[in-house]
């Protein structure tokens, strides 16, 4: 199947094509099966079989994530193909393939296209009103000024920020999502903890056109230079409307705390949480500090898109704060203990 897919490949002469279904056919392969389907593919020697082997080469990162005790280095990553290429072996999907070598399969030109992509602009914002799912988008083009495409990852918020979704689009897509220039080696590495993050949790929940699309995603993110691991998001430090009234900063580092490095995600079920669960278990606040509590989250939530759901959420639970933080009752073990201390 693969031979004759790839014979049809040959004939579309396409970089951005052959590299999209490599990564399907990467996903499709179960581990005790690559093995076997790379000799096969080797002793074969066509150049269907060459075709492959080069394209699986392409989305390779068998080495990823990268750590600092890694033998290969990301600069080895962005070198693409020499990185995993040695005098006779060519190392794909992790395992060497004897007597082949990418400059040695005789395939067209086009051919050493896959994986040469230059990283153009990249932008990241709300998938939905609420921020529930948070969208990092990075442009690509070949190195002949051909095929310009986009990745769009999918990434989830209320489960820690793991992948759940990605595509491979025309720049066009972009035009209908709504999101903010950033900093392509900060939405790089975004995309990167994203896939670490979802490898790291079993059983998480994610789309079923993800596994195809995943070891691409993971390629054109190294592929980015100057990438930022965990960078930190800086929505809180743009927020200049704190209310002048007394208590109001010391509300506002609360409330910092509360949404920690996911501050795009605000919606009235997390409004609701953090005024009426997550403050009375974990903060010690001053009364003025109450007092302000309610137009401090007003207005952030005007800042973070003023969806009326939530400014209503606000009014349904802010009058109940004052008499939750007094309930003692409500307190977690870790503020009683702080409170012992003070």
């Amino acid at each position: 199947m693969a031979v004759g897919q790839a014979r049809d490949l040959l004939r579309w002469r396409s970089p951005l094509r052959t590299e999209l279904w490599a990564a399907r056919l990467t996903a499709a392969l179960e581990p005790d099966e690559v093995g076997p389907f790379l000799r096969e593919l080797a002793e074969d020697g066509s150049a269907e079989s060459r075709l492959t082997l080069a394209a699986l080469a392409a989305v390779d990162r068998t080495g990823w994530p990268w750590t600092e005790s890694s033998p290969e280095s990301k600069e080895g990553a962005e070198a693409g193909s020499e990185a995993r290429s040695g005098a006779g072996v060519m190392r794909v999907l992790g395992v060497e393939v004897p007597g082949t070598t990418e400059a040695d399969l005789g395939l067209p030109g086009w051919v050493r296209r896959m994986g040469q992509v230059t990283c153009e602009g990249a932008w990241y914002g709300k998938a939905d009103p609420y921020g529930e799912q948070t969208l990092a988008v990075l442009s690509f083009r070949y190195a002949n000024g051909k095929e310009p495409h986009i990745l769009v990852v999918g990434i989830d918020q209320p489960n820690g920020g793991l992948a759940v979704d990605a595509v491979v689009e025309e720049v066009t897509f972009l035009d209908d999502l709504g999101l903010s220039p950033a900093e392509p080696g900060v939405v790089a590495g975004r995309v990167l903890d994203a896939f670490e993050l979802g490898d790291r949790i079993m059983g998480a929940q994610v789309a079923d056109t993800l596994p195809a699309v995943r070891p691409l995603a993971i390629a054109r993110a190294l592929a980015v230079p100057g990438l930022v691991r965990q960078a930190p998001d800086g929505t809180m430090a743009d927020f200049h409307d704190l209310p002048d009234v007394p208590g109001a900063r010391e509300a506002f580092e609360k409330l910092a705390e509360f949404v920690g490095e996911r501050p795009l995600w605000w919606s009235p079920a997390r409004v609701s949480q953090f005024l009426t669960s997550w403050l009375p278990r974990e903060a010690i606040l001053s009364d003025p500090a109450v007092a302000a509590m309610p137009e401090v989250v007003r207005a952030w939530s005007r800042f973070n898109g003023a969806h009326p759901a939530v400014l209503h959420q606000i009014d349904v639970d802010a009058p109940r704060l004052p008499a939750l933080m007094a309930d003692e009752s409500l307190a977690g073990l870790g503020k009683r203990i702080a409170r012992q201390q003070l």
